[in-house]
């Protein structure tokens, strides 16, 4: 089925590959569709619903039909590629899909013969009855013969790339008008750049052999003027690519094939790449859709849409059939029919629906002895695996014409989808919906913006081009185009929906005319009602071939005028894309990012055995030799409190607020008093959601009138700073304050211990840190260890505690000054598990372990920490309600087993009486539980109902096979007075 002389394939070099295990002999550049289809292989794959035999419908993105799996070698199967997008190479494997046992003989072609019994929202109503069969039956059966193709089953091998760029101008769109609009902005000096889904750029200019631009024709203007392009160092030129969403800002993200048209890859190419381009002005050339027609067997394989013949014919130089007849309601359905015959194909007829067609064309076909049909509607197909034959209802009467190809054209439909991920409105413009208001910096140009003919579609793409350039601030001039041969003319035709049974709309999914028509029937009045009742526009290709003649029908039920009745929500992506191109990196270790301090460095070459902290990787213990975890823990809490230890703090939290309202924002937004904090101290502090209860903690520190060093909890730092904005821009925009996150920007080195001042204070300069000058709860600006430092006094251990917060950069070498310095004193490194057995000792709480979002500062025992005679802070009117002062609330406690050896389960849960009557009543449960060397047992914190009454009683903890007996104590374990905080 090659037409010598024709297509830019033509002479290239051979390539084979396989369908269904069948030789299939091609030519470079071709791609599935087009390799087969030159085979005379029409059938490629079954539908969804019914098991119809389904061929090739288009030759681009929009392709419904012809879905196939693909295997690039072991572990390398992708299964729904589309087979017009797909390139061919030496040793691809394509497979059919959605059959059994073969393509051509399949079982789940019943359905067809049952279709009167499964229309559309059939599932809604049959799978209601027998109650109690939907779990045990239709479940699992409808998920078997749910999905199209074998989802891959082992790990995929292929790399993925993510890149960003910053441009003065995007152009989405390779054809006509989308290279005059990067020629013009490119010609002006903008940084450009041009994406384009196809291997090649040109778009419809690859398909008009007989328009001449500038004195050259087709391949020759194209090559022309992407040399052009491609001559300017400011213009980057991506094919391959597809833009597949279109955010705020101008963010568009392209999604590039790397390496799937290569028979053999680069060693360690990525497969794809993922491109977020963020661009300053965009232009939008995607060019138009042309629309299928709705009649009886429209879905059989050789019926497709005339525009694509006319690409296979001009691109690939291949005959999409011996003898065809072409249908529609427009003019450019003509110009494919005058083409192929002159391509030497047989076309039998033109069967125009209108009843009157321009008198040129009648005469242009009757000059090649092509037949013409005026007001002719098509109603039926013939033929089994491949159309035979196409029978019409004229004005004269019924006629039926002879074919192995049937050609359709409704028009066509401006390709709105990106203009439309940007909320932008759309107007009806009597045949489809176009570009109005946009909402981001954007021009639309050519067919997309309903712009017909080339000459029209160049300038207008020049335009385009030249605004945007002068948007960002360069002296553009739209460049002029000699354009002879065009075809001019209107685009857009709004096709009737014709007769027959099995009309189809949405030709992956089944859906047809008289479904959408049964849907309005039954009460769907919202064409997104419509949409889900029928399935239709939720195929891979999104109603891209689908949604307007489905809007035409339901319009048309509902007894209104399309724009009343609106359109579907257009939704990234554009066209289907893989996985592994939007998670580009992360998966495997890069699944989730990890992020490192400065010390991290250090603590890998001690051996500490690391946990994960809110994406934060920190040492969890030290073991030394073959130590066990309990025993690394046990020894690091020793030595702390014996002597020194030394602990990396940097994940913690770190925000700066600045600005005369400083004072004032915080004391508004935490529980505790801040105006009078002075200048050199800190404070421990409370933050609560509006509901009243606890959603982060930290300490205040007071650098000078205007500025704070706040700290919260690691997992929380985002949230907060989140929650700040939020008050300072919506609730308080009249304050005068600044907040920057300083998490990153610090490395935060805590000293604890009996000997943590006798290494500190030898290394400090511009400060006196003795006890008289410098007690518990203080911060100053000074050096340590000769870097500038934030250095405050406090301690989440109990013990003496000092906190160095120097730039980050110096993090590494503090550490090892203070290593060395406090070498003297044995000085030990301890990680989290140490600092939680610490820290529980003394009764501190850790926000989401001890608190589960429920907890008040009274039921956490820190109702000294709410400032009562403050007017207002967030979450305070809440803590006033009856149900948060009302007896019976959960309180924190500590627990002590009567088996001193004995570790609580966290999470266990607490009763009264564990040989009570079921259901037993649980009234708490444990949220913290370690074995304390320090006190020489086990010891738990846990919420209890009415906690603080119950000290000194007993209860038992349960879980699944244990029960044991627990006295209730207080929170605070060790060091009650307090005294060890000064050594």
């Amino acid at each position: 089925m090659r037409v010598a002389g024709r297509g830019q394939v033509s002479g290239a070099r051979p390539v084979r590959f396989t369908f269904d295990g069948r030789a299939i002999d091609a030519l470079e550049g071709d791609t599935v569709a087009s390799a087969l289809l030159a085979n005379g292989i029409h059938l490629m794959g079954r539908s969804f619903k019914y098991h119809r035999p389904r061929g090739v419908l288009s030759a681009g993105s929009e392709e419904p039909n012809a879905l196939v799996g693909t295997s690039r070698g072991p572990g390398r199967a992708e299964p729904n590629t589309r087979a017009t997008m797909q390139e061919v190479y030496d040793g691809l494997e394509v497979t059919s899909q959605n059959r059994w046992p073969s393509l051509s003989f399949d079982m789940g072609a019943v359905n067809d013969r049952m279709a009167r019994l499964i229309p559309a929202g059939f599932y809604y109503k049959t799978f209601m009855w027998p109650r109690g069969f939907w779990n045990a039956l239709y479940e699992p059966m409808i998920r078997r013969a749910a999905g199209l193709g074998t989802a891959p089953d082992v790990p995929d091998p292929d790399t993925y790339a993510a890149r960003y760029r910053h441009c003065d101008v995007l152009v989405v769109g390779g054809g006509p008008a989308g290279i005059a609009a990067a020629l013009a902005a490119g010609r002006a000096g903008a940084d450009v750049v041009v994406v384009d889904e196809h291997g090649a750029l040109g778009g419809a200019l690859l398909v008009e052999p007989a328009i001449r631009v500038d004195g050259l024709t087709g391949a020759d203007a194209v090559a022309a003027m992407a040399a052009s392009l491609t001559a300017l160092p400011n213009v980057s030129v991506l094919t391959r690519t597809t833009a597949i969403g279109y955010d705020h800002q101008n963010m568009v993200t392209c999604a590039e094939r790397l390496t799937d048209h290569l028979a053999t890859p680069p060693e360690g190419a990525p497969r794809e790449r993922l491109w977020r381009v963020r661009a300053g002005k965009v232009v939008l050339a995607q060019g138009a859709l042309e629309r299928p027609l709705v009649f009886g067997g429209n879905d059989r394989p050789g019926v497709m849409l005339a525009s694509a013949a006319l690409r296979y014919l001009h691109v690939f130089g291949v005959a999409v059939g011996r003898t065809v007849v072409l249908t529609g309601c427009h003019d450019s359905v003509w110009q494919t029919a005058f083409d192929l015959a002159d391509a030497g194909i047989t076309v039998a007829a033109v069967a125009d629906m209108r009843e009157a067609v321009d008198p040129l064309l009648l005469e242009a076909a009757s000059v090649r002895g092509i037949e013409t049909l005026q007001g002719a509607m098509p109603v039926a197909t013939a033929g089994r695996l491949r159309v035979a034959s196409a029978t019409f209802k004229t004005p004269n009467g019924s006629r039926t014409l002879e074919c192995d190809a049937l050609l359709m054209g409704g028009g066509w439909t401006p390709s709105v989808h990106l203009f439309s991920h940007t909320k932008g409105s759309l107007r009806w413009d009597g045949a489809a919906f176009l570009p109005a208001a946009t909402n981001e910096a954007c021009h639309v140009a050519g067919a997309g913006n309903g712009v017909w003919g080339m000459a029209a579609a160049l300038a207008d793409g020049a335009r385009a081009g030249a605004d945007a350039a002068a948007g960002e601030g360069f002296a553009a001039k739209p460049p002029a185009f000699q354009v002879e041969n065009d075809r001019a003319g209107d685009g857009m035709a709004v096709p009737p929906a014709g007769p027959g049974r099995k009309a189809f709309t949405d030709f992956q999914n089944d859906v047809t005319a008289k479904d959408i028509r049964l849907a309005v029937k039954e009460g769907m009045r919202s064409i997104e009602h419509v949409k889900r009742y029928t399935t239709n526009g939720m195929a891979t290709d999104q109603g891209k071939s689908s949604n307007i003649n489905a809007l035409l029908i339901a319009a048309d039920a509902l007894g209104k005028a399309p724009p009343e009745v609106g359109l579907t929500t257009f939704r990234p992506p554009y066209t289907p894309t893989t996985f592994g191109t939007i998670a580009g990196y992360h998966r495997g270790e890069g699944f989730e990012v990890i992020r490192k301090t400065v010390i991290d460095p250090w603590t890998v070459s001690a051996g500490a055995v690391f946990e994960p902290v809110a994406q934060w990787r920190r040492a969890r213990y030290f073991p030394r030799g073959d130590e066990s975890m309990d025993a690394a823990v046990r020894r690091e809490c020793v030595a702390t409190r014996a002597s020194l230890g030394i602990f990396d703090a940097s994940t913690l939290g770190k925000i700066e607020v600045v600005g005369r309202d400083a004072a004032e924002f915080l004391n508004r937004l935490y529980t505790n008093p801040l105006l009078k904090l002075a200048p050199g101290r800190c404070r421990y502090a409370l933050l609560l959601g509006e509901d009243g209860f606890i959603r982060d903690d930290g300490v205040i520190a007071r650098l000078a009138e205007d500025r704070f060093h706040v700290t919260t909890t690691t997992g929380g730092a985002a949230r907060v700073l989140a929650t700040m904005e939020d008050y300072r821009q919506t609730e308080w925009p009249d304050l005068d304050v600044f907040l920057t996150s300083t998490t990153e920007q610090y490395a935060t080195i805590a000293l604890n211990g009996p000997n943590a001042r006798k290494v500190l204070a030898p290394l400090v300069s511009g400060a006196d840190i003795s006890a008289a000058a410098f007690p518990h709860m203080a911060v100053t600006e000074c050096k340590v260890a000769g870097i500038a430092a934030r250095l405050c006094r406090m301690s989440f251990t109990g013990e003496l505690g000092f906190e160095v917060n120097v730039p980050a950069r110096h993090g590494l070498a503090l550490w090892d000054a203070l290593m060395a310095a406090g070498a003297p004193f044995a000085i030990t490194p301890y990680g989290t598990e140490a600092m939680h057995v610490m820290r529980a000792e003394k009764g501190y709480i850790i926000i989401g372990q001890d608190t589960d979002g429920t907890v008040t500062p009274d039921d956490a025992g820190l109702g000294w920490a709410l400032g009562r005679k403050k007017a207002d802070f967030v979450g305070m009117r809440a803590l006033t309600r009856p149900d948060m002062i009302a007896p019976g609330r959960l309180q924190m406690v500590g627990l002590l087993t009567e088996d001193p050896a004995k570790v609580l389960e966290e999470g266990a849960q607490v009763v009264t009486d564990p040989f009570a009557p079921l259901p037993l009543p649980m009234i708490g449960h444990v949220t913290s539980a370690y074995f304390s060397d320090a006190l020489g047992r086990s010891i738990a914190l846990a919420v209890v109902a009415d906690g603080r009454a119950r000290i000194g009683s007993t209860l038992s903890v349960m879980t699944c096979d244990t029960i044991s007996d627990v006295r209730v104590v207080g929170p605070v374990f060790y060091d009650p007075e307090g005294v060890r905080l000064d050594a």
